[in-house]
């Protein structure tokens, strides 16, 4: 079995186009050809490196309003546009995710996977500035320490909402938050033989650490701020005392904050998250989801054994640092693993954010362009909502069902969701999205068929190109593994040429060139080439990755 040892090769055509496709939500031509020829480690550092960490705001994108192109997030809540604002957040963070403007980054896959973590909904929270700092929050410690994380998403004001961290005074508990903390957020349910982690009481104990955590102005109109509050009053002062899974550890009850001090509920956090990070089963849960966000949804008692359990160490061994971890996954031998390769069904984000950076869709500009940025991203967002990956807005604190189901990623395909897929790739071929009055979303097949044509206007003097070049250059670096035989004559024959014979295409293709204007011989050459994208954008090799 191949080993977290470092993959020294360097990367060619399929493994940078590899790489890219697990570490961001799927590359353009030009990165994978930018990427070839690095090493893994290299690339890595690569993708690190180019992490943007301060990106325009999200801007209000109603063409109709005053404040059209500039940010809300600086002017008093208003209650009255909650929601639109709130979805205009979903659509600035899918911009980032989509930018073709910007060198690829590991930065907002790796938030998703934090977002799909520490879950909470823009359903539920409500107020969207408590989701903008929520999500700047996993955004802009997504490849720092794990800890950190804990300590703060277990005080920020969007959980806080989100799981009734807010009820939960001394004499009326409130237990949600402190079981999805151990169950989903640090320790996990079980281990991977099955065994409990922890008890009932564990989720009582805790939940008397956490209480009188509040926030302050939830969609208050008007108020230009919010915070979280601790209460002294509202805290359960007595010692608390956990399990054995726990050894038995007690946490010290603290009564009073005192100016200037750590107060009795940061005291009391801190030592809580320290002893959850202590459980020997702490590392082991986080990796194991790491592994099977970018490696393979299936982990075997090998993978357990030999890798899980060495991630785990690093993880510890950096003190819960999360980027030593995550480059010692993507340059691993088995991260590169021929059987890891195409392991993985597209969720709806790498299938439709993948498909606008590899066929180039211009992303507009959100200040400037703000009403065709929302088109954009609207079309965007309620097709992956379709496809049952709704940024923002997962149906559970479980997250999204492929991420947390037995079966997994292949959860995405169903009968609800495969049509929405197909009616997804059909509207690139179909181009019926008008972004702008001169941008159609989708590809130009024959602007693309052009391109393939050495000297297009010289008919007499250069050959035409063939049906097996069409398919040559549609495929380059779109699939996963390489056509069959089989599969490239079905697309040939039997989709792009419906049994009329190949040499047909040659008459119909210098037609078109002898006049561009021949409205018969362009219907025909575009119906055909359509009729092969279309095909060849639904074929199973297109959903994994």
């Amino acid at each position: 079995m191949a080993s977290l040892d470092e993959y020294t090769p360097l990367l060619t055509a399929k493994t940078a186009a590899h790489l890219l496709r697990r570490a961001t939500f799927g590359p353009t031509q030009a990165e994978i050809s930018n990427f070839t020829g690095l090493t893994a480690a290299q690339a890595v550092q690569q993708l690190i490196a180019n992490a943007n960490y301060s990106p325009p705001p999200p801007v209000d994108l109603d063409r109709d309003q005053a404040t059209a192109g500039q940010t809300y997030l600086d002017k008093p809540f208003n209650h009255d546009r909650n929601f639109d604002f709130g979805h205009y957040l979903r659509c600035w963070w899918l911009g980032l995710m989509t930018s073709q403007s910007a060198p690829p980054s590991l930065l907002d896959k790796l938030t998703l996977f934090w977002q799909n973590h520490f879950v909470t909904s823009r359903e539920t929270v409500g107020d969207y500035r408590f989701l903008n700092q929520y999500l700047l929050l996993l955004r802009n410690n997504a490849l720092g320490n794990f800890r950190t994380l804990v300590t703060q998403i277990s005080k920020d004001p969007a959980m806080l909402r989100y799981l009734n961290g807010n009820e939960n005074i001394v004499g009326q508990p409130n237990e949600n938050y402190a079981r999805e903390l151990q169950e989903l957020f640090t320790v996990g349910a079980f281990d991977f033989a099955g065994n409990k982690n922890y008890t009932e009481d564990d989720v009582k104990t805790a939940a008397k650490v956490l209480t009188g955590w509040e926030y302050t102005n939830h969609e208050v109109d008007g108020s230009m701020s919010f915070t979280t509050t601790f209460t002294d009053e509202k805290h359960d002062s007595t010692d608390k005392t956990f399990s054995a899974h726990y050894n038995n550890t007690v946490i010290p009850g603290r009564a009073t904050s005192l100016p200037g001090t750590t107060s009795a509920g940061d005291a009391e956090l801190n030592d809580l998250v320290s002893m959850l990070l202590n459980h020997p089963h702490t590392p082991r849960f986080i990796c194991r989801k790491l592994y099977r966000w970018y490696v393979n949804p299936n982990v075997t008692q090998a993978i357990e054994n030999e890798i899980i359990g060495s991630l785990a160490q690093l993880l510890v061994d950096s003190n819960y640092m999360i980027q030593p971890v995550l480059v010692k996954l993507l340059t691993s031998q088995i991260f590169f693993d021929e059987t890891n390769i195409g392991a993985i069904v597209k969720s709806p984000a790498e299938l439709a954010i993948g498909a606008m950076r590899f066929f180039n869709q211009r992303v507009p500009d959100i200040t400037t362009e703000y009403a065709a940025f929302k088109t954009y991203f609207d079309f965007v967002f309620y097709r992956m909502q379709d496809m049952q990956l709704a940024i923002l807005d997962q149906s559970s604190v479980f997250g999204y069902e492929a991420y947390y189901q037995t079966g997994y990623s292949k959860i995405w395909i169903n009968t609800t969701t495969m049509g929405f897929r197909y009616d997804y790739t059909d509207a690139y071929v179909y181009r019926y999205l008008q972004v702008t009055p001169d941008y159609l979303m989708g590809i130009d097949v024959l602007a693309w068929a052009r391109a393939l044509q050495p000297n297009f206007s010289d008919v007499a003097g250069t050959p035409a190109i063939t049906c097996v070049d069409i398919l040559n250059g549609f495929t380059v670096n779109l699939f996963v593994y390489d056509l069959q035989p089989s599969q490239q004559d079905f697309l040939i024959d039997t989709i792009m040429m419906q049994n009329l014979p190949r040499m047909s295409w040659i008459f119909q293709w210098n037609a078109y060139r002898t006049d561009i204007t021949d409205g018969g011989a362009r219907y025909e050459v575009r119906a055909r080439l359509e009729n092969l994208m279309k095909y060849m954008l639904r074929m199973a090799e297109y959903h994994i990755f």
